[in-house]
């Protein structure tokens, strides 16, 4: 298999240099742990980025594979259809918040499903207009470039985005967006870009993925659900990386009391095999004609069955309840840091649930970023054994996205591994000055 280095050679010669990796090249993974080739472990807290929910390799979910390729692994639903595909169906339109009849189509990428989400909306409304926020994270194909509000390296070199797609300003206090200037932002948005008339919907992640696990206040959700049926405006809630329990609710939503017209998801929906899903009001997923949506490998038979294990196991081991403990757990140890003399560097602690960040500053008053100290402390954490994610339009977020089966006692042990990341890079700081 080879070391470290002799992959990380043979990847520079026969892989895209846009495809951007880390220096773990994986050999086996559990739960939330993970083995590189030359044998060394990890406790995982980036979960394949939120993919991994429900720990790598869950029995139930492997065990539901292993039946499911015993009996066929593709059939493409165009062609043959299957009852685990509506099954998967039947449970999604039942779980998404609304009292209303409800649809599912699935397709393979979190990308797919946004851009399946659009063209829904557009053919229900007969608008082509669409509202995202600064900081959006939307996918990597051309429409969800065109919806992402971050350039690097989302869209940068990529040349012309799609026409009709507008940005607002993300409700975020901590950098001086109040919700209320959000809300002023879209009806000037109103007045001087775009009639409100031509907009088909608004989309938005109840918690920001790339952005920086900024969270929408349940306050704003609920003025912009309010907004957006004023206008006639279809609502669009991107629960990609926030879904799937990671939030302490099934769909992060749920913490606003909001309904959606529209649902994405992927990542956590199947246990590590490659699913999406847009889940929302019959008439609008019906709006596109027979043939309109789907894809050759949209809903593949693999991966439908690991997503009916997922949704067992997060109802059996109360999942849901389980990210509310870890993320209680880790945004308590990460306060108490922040509070320490010589931590100062840590501006702010935010997280919903088991998605919990914090923003690196070189100045808290300035909230000025420091995405080098960001980057020493990753490198400093993988060199310790605990793998985390930078994220935040300036680089200087560190992510927390363990898996919610991770046991207690390996979240304490990626705690302490923290600690001494912290520690290791404030010392490389203060050096540096």
């Amino acid at each position: 298999m080879g070391s470290n280095a002799e992959l990380k050679a043979r990847r520079e010669h026969a892989v895209a240099h846009g495809v951007a990796t880390r220096g773990i090249y994986a050999a086996r993974a559990e739960n939330a742990e993970l083995w590189d080739v030359e044998g060394r472990r990890y406790i995982d807290f980036a979960a394949g980025i939120a993919v991994n929910n429900t720990g790598h390799r869950h029995p139930r979910v492997m065990a539901a594979v292993a039946e499911q390729a015993a009996a066929f692994t593709h059939t493409c639903f165009h062609v043959a259809p299957f009852e685990g595909y509506i099954r998967l169906a039947e449970r999604l339109n039942a779980a998404t918040p609304g009292d209303f009849a409800k649809k599912t189509m699935l397709v393979t990428t979190g990308a797919e499903a946004v851009e399946n989400a659009v063209k829904m909306a557009r053919a229900y409304t007969g608008r082509s207009g669409v509202i995202a926020f600064s900081g959006a994270f939307h996918g990597r194909t051309l429409m969800g470039m065109a919806l992402c509000g971050k350039v690097a390296p989302y869209k940068k070199g990529f040349g012309a985005m799609p026409p009709e797609v507008y940005h607002a300003p993300f409700p975020n206090t901590y950098h001086g967006v109040t919700p209320d200037q959000s809300l002023a932002a879209l009806e000037e948005l109103f007045r001087s870009s775009i009639d409100p008339d031509r907009v088909a919907a608004i989309i938005i992640e109840p918690v920001q993925g790339e952005g920086g696990f900024n969270i929408a206040p349940a306050s704003f959700l609920r003025d912009l659900r309010t907004l957006a049926d004023a206008h006639g405006i279809l609502l669009i809630a991107d629960e990609v990386q926030a879904g799937m329990g990671r939030t302490g609710r099934l769909f992060a939503f749920e913490h606003a009391d909001v309904a959606a017209d529209l649902v994405t998801l992927a990542k956590g929906l199947a246990g590590g095999f490659p699913l999406s899903a847009v889940t929302g009001r019959a008439e609008v997923v019906d709006a596109a004609p027979a043939g309109g949506i789907g894809g050759t490998y949209a809903g593949n038979p693999i991966a439908v069955a690991a997503a009916n294990a997922v949704l067992d196991v997060i109802a059996e081991e109360e999942l849901c309840a389980r990210a509310t403990a870890i993320g209680a757990r880790i945004m308590t140890h990460l306060r108490t840091l922040s509070d320490r003399p010589g931590f100062q560097a840590i501006g702010d602690v935010r997280g919903l649930g088991a998605m919990v960040a914090f923003e690196l500053v070189t100045d808290r008053a300035a909230r000025t970023p420091d995405a080098a100290l960001t980057s020493r402390i990753v490198a400093e954490a993988e060199a310790r054994g605990l793998i985390l994610l930078p994220c935040g339009t300036r680089a200087n977020v560190i992510r927390l996205l363990p898996p919610l089966t991770t046991p207690l006692a390996q979240v304490d042990e990626a705690l302490s591994i923290i600690d001494l990341a912290l520690e290791a890079a404030f010392a490389v700081s203060s050096a540096a000055a």
